[in-house]
């Protein structure tokens, strides 16, 4: 069980550092004015679209 804990501990410590150390190396960016939002039919349409794929999704699985 030890030696399962330690083969994925080393790539996750790994990961970490590596992502850790190229947070010192990024660039700052000067920051330009962002657009004013917009209200856009467009996302509401695919909120609604979103939502009733879920509840299709839910039913599924309940008559399944």
């Amino acid at each position: 069980m030890m030696t399962m804990m330690s083969i994925f501990t080393f790539p996750l410590l790994s990961l970490f550092f590596m992502a850790i150390s190229h947070l010192g190396q990024a660039q700052g960016f000067d920051m330009s004015p962002a657009p004013s939002p917009t209200s856009d039919a467009q996302i509401l349409d695919q909120g609604i679209a979103y939502f009733l794929m879920l509840v299709a999704l839910v039913i599924t699985y309940m008559f399944h």
